[in-house]
C-alpha cells in the first residue's frame, strides 16, 4: 500500500480528498475533545437507564431511579396547601372587619391578596392597582360601585356587567345616544358642553342652557339630577375631577355618542371564598372608602355660573 501523500509546509498527511486545489489534512482530533465526546455518550446511557427518557405507544421508560418532576411539583404544592391551610380555615370563619382588626390575619390575607392581584388583577389595574384609561384606579377613595370592604367583595365575586346574576351593572348601561341616533347631533354637542360645566370648567352658556332639559330627561336617572351619580346604579360622578376615559372635550363627546361600558369577570367561579376575601382585604388595605357622593353639596350649573367660551 502507498504511503499517503503528507503536506510539505505542516508534515501531515492528507486524507485524498482535494477541492480546487485546497487539500484536506488528517489531522487527528485533540484527545482532551475525544475523551469529552466519550464521555458525553457513557453519561447519556447512564442517563437513559436511571430517569425517564425514551417514549413509548402506551407511556414511557419511568427509570430505575422513578424520578418524576410532575410528581415533584404535586409534593411542593401539597406541602404548601398545607402551610396555608390553617391561615384559610381563619379566613373562611373570619368576617371582613375582623380579618383587618387582627394583624396576624391581616398580614396573611394581604401577603395572599397580593398574590393573587398581580397574577390575576394587574393586567387590567396595574402593578400598583393605578389603573389606567378604562381601568379604575384601585389606590384613590373613589369608587363607582362603593369602596366598603363588602362592597368590593361583592364587585370581586359577581364582577360588573360579566353576565353573572347578580353582576354589579348588569341592568343599567349607558345608551350610545349617537350611533343608537337617541339624540341628534346638537343635543350631544350641548350635552358636552352641559357636562364640562357639570365639572366647574369653561363651557358655552347657551349651550348649557339649552342642555338643561336634555340633561334632565337623558342622564338624570341614573347621574342624578346634580350630576353626581352614585353607586346603586353605578354612575360616575360628572362634578369631581375623576374621569375613567378622559375629561377633555372631545372625549367626553365620544362617551355620550357611543356609551362606553365597562366588563369586569366574575371572580366567583375561579376562586374560593377566602380567597376573594383575602383579595378585597389587600384592595381595601391599598385605598378603601366609600365613594357615595353627597349630592346636595354640588348645584345644577346654570347659564350664568359658567364661564364664557
Amino acid at each position: 500500500m502507498s504511503e499517503r501523500e503528507r503536506d510539505q509546509h505542516t508534515g501531515t498527511e492528507t486524507t485524498g480528498h482535494e477541492w480546487d486545489g485546497i487539500k484536506e489534512l488528517d489531522t487527528p482530533l485533540p484527545r482532551w475533545w475525544l475523551w469529552v465526546f466519550y464521555g458525553s455518550i457513557a453519561f447519556a446511557i447512564v442517563y437513559w437507564v436511571l430517569m425517564p427518557a425514551w417514549p413509548g405507544i402506551t407511556g414511557y421508560t419511568h427509570g430505575m431511579l422513578g424520578k418524576s418532576d410532575r410528581a415533584a411539583v404535586t409534593g411542593e404544592l401539597a406541602k404548601l396547601e398545607s402551610i396555608r391551610g390553617a391561615g384559610l380555615v381563619k379566613l373562611k370563619s373570619a368576617s371582613l372587619e375582623q380579618i383587618e382588626s387582627d394583624p396576624q390575619l391581616q398580614t396573611y390575607a394581604m401577603q395572599v391578596g397580593a398574590s393573587v392581584f398581580g397574577d390575576n388583577c394587574a393586567t387590567c389595574h396595574g402593578a400598583g392597582g393605578g389603573g389606567g384609561k378604562g381601568y379604575p384606579n384601585l389606590r384613590d377613595d373613589v369608587w363607582l360601585w362603593g369602596g366598603t370592604l363588602e362592597d368590593i367583595q361583592h364587585t370581586i365575586t359577581v364582577g360588573v356587567r360579566s353576565g353573572h346574576p347578580g353582576a354589579r351593572g348588569g341592568d343599567t348601561i349607558m345608551p350610545a345616544f349617537g350611533r343608537d341616533q337617541l339624540l341628534t347631533d346638537a343635543q350631544i354637542n350641548d350635552l358636552t358642553e352641559y357636562v364640562m360645566a357639570l365639572s366647574h370648567r369653561k363651557a358655552d352658556r347657551a349651550a348649557v342652557a339649552r342642555a338643561a332639559q336634555t340633561f334632565a330627561d337623558q342622564c338624570s336617572a341614573c347621574h342624578g339630577p346634580d350630576g353626581t351619580g352614585g353607586a346603586k346604579p353605578g354612575a360616575p360622578n360628572l362634578t369631581d375631577a375623576e374621569w375613567l376615559y378622559g375629561s377633555d372635550r372631545q372625549t367626553i363627546h365620544d362617551q355620550i355618542w357611543n356609551g362606553r361600558n365597562g366588563v369586569m369577570p366574575t371572580w366567583e367561579a375561579r376562586f374560593s371564598p377566602e380567597t376573594i376575601k383575602a383579595l378585597a382585604v389587600y384592595v381595601h388595605a391599598n385605598a378603601g372608602g366609600d365613594a357615595e357622593p353627597a349630592a346636595a353639596a354640588v348645584s345644577r350649573p346654570s347659564a350664568g355660573a359658567v364661564s364664557g367660551k
